[in-house]
């Protein structure tokens, strides 16, 4: 690009003089932003539009001479819409070198691992630089819209942070979130450990969730998977808060009471055997690999620490001991 610049002001020199010869020159060599700026070309400016809105921008360009720069291949006709930030430094070449490659204003949105959906659909309504046309619809019509075969949301978008450009649909962000998920879940599946007491992928990835909202240390996974995996070919409930939590939804206070335990929903494996009917949350890879590959170890309970960790044991009355050293002194 660059060269055919440099053959095109050699020619305009030969042709047209020292002047204005010079004055090419100067419109190829000479830093015409001085501070950062930002500027967007969005669907149906012309080269004309584009030139105005730098110089509304305070970019000191020359609008004969960027229009001639960008002769070569037509390049007033290639300029990808979009939002271009303008780093300080930058020569008229610079700036349309920029807006022919497309290199437009990259924006980002966090997913962190265990948020469940109401987390997720906040952060994307809230956020000001996506396109919002799913504000309103219920889950079902929402997973819909996405192009999902699944109808409930929670535990189908993979935690990741996503880049996109202004303007960028909420449904094509959140269909990148869905399909990651697929994506991870298909690779990984295949590969579980043996006798597991999942039926499908669906029950590793509810598995997962849980494993994701019981423990942050990413090496107990394993060890909080294999306590899980054992209760249910044992006939055991899992007996989790977090489940407990999830099915309580609003009415949940920030301690769990023993009416909460109590209290039946779908939700709590207190009250029901088996797993829940859905994931709780979303789970990261470290947890999806634990639920398809959990410790083989005796422990069927554990309980927490305080620091994060948790202590297990295999039987009821070594867990019991656990319990008044870790939980009941603590109270």
């Amino acid at each position: 690009m660059r060269y055919k610049v440099w053959l095109a002001a050699a020619a305009l020199i030969a042709c047209l003089g020292v002047g204005v010869g010079w004055s090419y020159y100067s419109a190829l060599t000479d830093v015409v932003v001085s501070v950062p700026v930002t500027v967007e070309v969005v669907k149906g400016d012309s080269f004309t539009r584009i030139i105005e809105k730098l110089q509304a921008q305070q970019v000191p360009i020359n609008g004969l001479w960027f229009k001639l720069l960008a002769l070569p291949g037509d390049g007033y006709k290639r300029v990808k819409t979009g939002e271009y930030e303008l780093p300080a430094g930058l020569t008229q070449p610079d700036i349309l070198a920029l807006l022919l490659a497309g290199k437009t204003k990259r924006y980002a949105i966090t997913i962190p691992e265990g948020w469940n959906f109401s987390q997720l659909r906040r952060a994307v309504e809230q956020n000001p630089h996506l396109e919002h046309t799913l504000n309103g619809l219920e889950p079902v019509a929402l997973m819909a819209k996405l192009g999902a075969t699944a109808t409930h949301p929670e535990g189908a978008f993979f935690p990741d942070t996503y880049f996109f450009e202004k303007h960028t649909s909420d449904v094509a962000l959140l269909q990148r979130a869905y399909l990651k998920m697929q994506q991870v879940i298909a690779r990984e599946w295949p590969h579980k450990a043996e006798q597991l007491p999942y039926k499908n992928a669906y029950e590793a990835l509810i598995m997962a969730s849980i494993i994701e909202k019981e423990t942050a240390a990413e090496p107990e996974r394993p060890q909080i998977a294999g306590v899980f995996v054992r209760r249910l070919q044992q006939g055991m409930r899992l007996q989790t808060d977090p489940t407990v939590i999830y099915g309580l939804g609003a009415a949940y206070q920030g301690d769990i009471t023993y009416k909460d335990l109590k209290t039946l929903t779908p939700y709590n494996t207190y009250l029901i055997t088996g797993l829940p009917p859905t994931p709780i949350a979303m789970p990261g890879l470290a947890a999806i690999k634990a639920a398809l590959h959990p410790d083989t170890s005796a422990s069927l309970y554990f309980v927490a620490r305080g620091d994060g960790t948790h202590v297990f044991s295999a039987n009821l009355a070594a867990h019991n001991q656990a319990v008044n050293q870790y939980q009941r002194k603590s109270k």
